[in-house]
């Protein structure tokens, strides 16, 4: 199956979710709907037929957590190499999605 190779979500981990999700609503109108019993907000960022990508919100697990932007490849182990080859450095190994994939 082919792969774009474009980012495909995001994910802003924040010590205030609660807080977060009013801000993006206000300030930008995302809609967000909770995962589960997860501290886990996915965003609807805008109307899917138009440019942009959804995202969520995480309740941080880490104080260095960084914002995570996935990317759509057609083989993640051999695009994990291919990065690893050119210099860059895996810090999280792959792992299972709960739900997802």
């Amino acid at each position: 199956m082919a792969r774009s190779n474009r980012v495909v979500h995001f994910e802003i981990p924040t010590d205030y979710p609660e807080k977060s999700i009013e801000f993006f609503n206000k300030i930008f109108g995302w809609e967000f709907e909770k995962f589960g019993t997860e501290d886990y907000w996915f965003a609807k960022t805008g109307n899917e037929n138009e440019q942009g990508i959804d995202g969520a919100l995480m309740k941080k697990r880490d104080p260095k957590q960084p914002i995570v932007n996935p990317i759509d490849v057609a083989d993640l182990d051999k695009t994990s190499e291919e990065i690893e080859k050119a210099g860059g450095k895996i810090v999280v190994p792959k792992s299972p999605v709960p739900n997802m994939g």
